[in-house]
């Protein structure tokens, strides 16, 4: 969970540190305050887009500070350990994000300097930001599919991963079948290249490293009469001349000899020595069998050296026009070898690939008419289940259907597919498009769902569809920048409501302007603005019960200085804390229902 975050030189907020309850915490202020500066800190923290006119005047730049708690999920863990970030002795995780008043961003997790990209790799673990963008992006096709994915859970995601599988096969092979079809010249004369090149290295068949050893023959071969004299010289040092000179005795005699007087010695002290010589001239003794072995297989043989010098010709012919050595030149005929695998236009190689084409064609079929057909049993339950939400939050008349259709395709569609008799468009997630429609009431058509609802229906559309959600929902915090917009009177209280159910299984954050929905927080902090010397300031506290009653009563029009407002206010915090206490004794049967809907979906 986020324990809390600090906020510095962002917008009309100065310095101020939010405490976030584990449960619901709620952020109310008067209009221009600065209460979506904390969403807008949460966003920078969770990777957002960086805005330099969001850094307060005069402050250079702009911090926001997170500090996590709790055990962390092992995608996070992983996360935070490939960054070479580390946690606190505590356990607690903290996580940074700046940005310079000339636009430049920097992001540090655990102690450490990362990319921004990290922070949001992260967050997708942490958090959940639900605001007016996210009511658009959930009028999206793509949304809609997702939200009725994430309520299936298994039993869409087995079929999902075994249709993308056969999909990636169905589509190489279709990749490739279209290449060769469309460019069979290009391809044959490519073809005729790489064999001519493969016929000319077979003729020569080089051997991997062969290049250097005949380098290094020839050098042997071309200076055979000064390496023997070299030879020669040292083998006569060794071992002493050929004629047997005694004026010229080897390395060899003279150990002999100084073997033959230390051993003779009366002190043993020499006589120790002799050992040690012995030992020399046993290394000397290889030494001289090697030079003499070396001597016996020297030959000057211009025939061999011009044998090698063609051979090192025909090498020559290979590295000039194929690569830089030996080596190189067989990679590229192996290489060469797997393109022309790829480039039989024959009529018996497109017949196999098309054979092959249609065979994973059908199995795509089968894998997407089954994905289909788990989403449309889960669309069922997710319309039941988003309705009855809707009835407590005073849209009783109103219907949610979620509808699994399919997406059709033109023959010319590289991804156009068969499905159950029509052509479909077969994408990477499915054949489907899903739509959320809303039925007004009894009489009225189901319209999509952004013609249907206003701006305040919405609001209520999309919490219902996070409570239904929350036990799919792993992400364990959840933001909510005033969802409850357009929302008033019984309506406010049921979202104050579901908010409060939410917190039971998810940390909730709330920015409201709705003493309804505030009254049911946990904590309640407030966003103060006051100005000083002609500087305007911002600053977040948490309040106590007693100055709860006074900015619930501020909400009701600004009655926090009449009786009857603070009264009104005090009723709202019993009304809502007697429904807390109630409420889990009811919500643990729905929840209930709820989890084993999911088992029966993940069977």
């Amino acid at each position: 969970m986020l324990a809390e975050m600090r906020i510095q030189g962002l917008g009309v907020i100065e310095d101020a540190l939010l405490e976030l309850h584990p449960g619901f915490t709620v952020v109310t202020g008067e209009t221009g305050a600065g209460k979506t500066m904390v969403v807008t800190g949460l966003h920078l923290l969770s990777g957002g887009r960086s805005e330099a006119s969001k850094v307060r005047n005069g402050s250079g730049r702009a911090v926001v500070e997170g500090r996590f708690d709790g055990v962390f999920a092992e995608h996070v863990a992983r996360i935070v350990t490939d960054a070479g970030g580390e946690a606190d002795e505590d356990g607690s995780l903290i996580a940074m994000r700046s940005v310079s008043a000339d636009g430049r961003s920097r992001a540090h997790l655990g102690g450490r300097s990362v990319p921004v990209n990290v922070l949001s790799d992260l967050a997708d673990g942490l958090l959940a930001v639900h605001g007016q963008n996210d009511q658009l992006r959930l009028l999206r096709s793509a949304e809609q599919r997702d939200v009725l994915d994430r309520f299936a859970g298994d039993a869409v995601s087995g079929p999902l991963a075994r249709y993308r599988e056969v999909r990636e096969e169905w589509q190489s092979v279709v990749s490739e079948l279209t290449e060769r079809q469309t460019r069979s010249r290009e391809l044959a004369q490519q073809a005729d290249l790489l064999r001519h090149g493969l016929d000319e290295i077979t003729a020569v068949d080089p051997r991997a490293g062969e290049d250097a050893e005949l380098a290094e023959q020839v050098k042997r071969l071309a200076a055979a009469d000064e390496l023997r004299a070299a030879a020669t010289a040292a083998h006569d040092a060794v071992a002493g001349a050929a004629d047997g000179d005694p004026e010229v005795p080897g390395a060899l005699g003279l150990l002999g000899e100084a073997r033959r007087r230390l051993s003779g010695a009366e002190d043993s002290a020499l006589r120790d020595l002799e050992p040690r010589l012995a030992e020399a001239a046993v290394l000397l003794a290889d030494v001289g069998s090697e030079l003499g072995g070396y001597l016996d297989g020297l030959e000057a043989d211009p025939q061999r050296l011009e044998q090698v010098l063609a051979r090192q010709a025909d090498l020559k012919r290979l590295t000039r026009k194929y690569a830089a050595d030996v080596d190189g030149v067989l990679a590229w005929a192996e290489d060469a070898s797997a393109r022309l695998s790829t480039m039989d236009t024959s009529e018996e190689a497109l017949a196999e690939l098309a054979a092959r084409r249609d065979e994973l064609a059908a199995r795509l079929a089968e894998h997407a008419a089954e994905l289909s057909k788990a989403r449309t049993a889960a669309a069922a339950e997710l319309s039941d289940e988003v309705t009855a939400e809707l009835s407590g939050l005073a849209m009783g008349q109103a219907e949610i259907e979620v509808t699994v259709g399919t997406r059709a395709a033109e023959e010319t569609d590289p991804h156009a597919l068969k499905v159950g008799g029509a052509l479909v468009h077969a994408g990477a997630d499915g054949v489907d498009d899903v739509e959320l429609r809303l039925r007004a009431h009894g009489g009225a058509p189901p319209l999509p769902v952004h013609k249907a609802a206003s701006g305040g229906e919405l609001s209520r559309v999309m919490l219902a569809i996070e409570v239904v959600l929350a036990h799919a929902d792993t992400v364990p915090t959840l933001v909510f920048d005033e969802v409850d917009a357009g929302v008033g009177g019984r309506a406010a209280v049921e979202i104050g409501r579901r908010l409060a159910r939410l917190a039971r299984s998810h940390q909730v954050l709330v920015v409201t302007h709705l003493p309804q929905v505030a009254a049911f927080a946990d904590r309640h902090c407030v966003v103060d603005k006051g100005t000083a010397d002609g500087i305007t300031r911002s600053g977040v506290r948490v309040l106590e019960q007693s100055e709860r009653v006074l900015e619930l009563a501020r909400m009701l029009a600004g009655m926090d200085d009449t009786e009857s407002g603070r009264a009104h206010a005090e009723e709202l915090l019993t009304a809502a804390e007697a429904d807390k206490v109630a409420a889990p004794k009811k919500a643990r049967g729905g929840k209930k229902k709820t989890v084993s809907a999911a088992r029966k979906r993940g069977k």
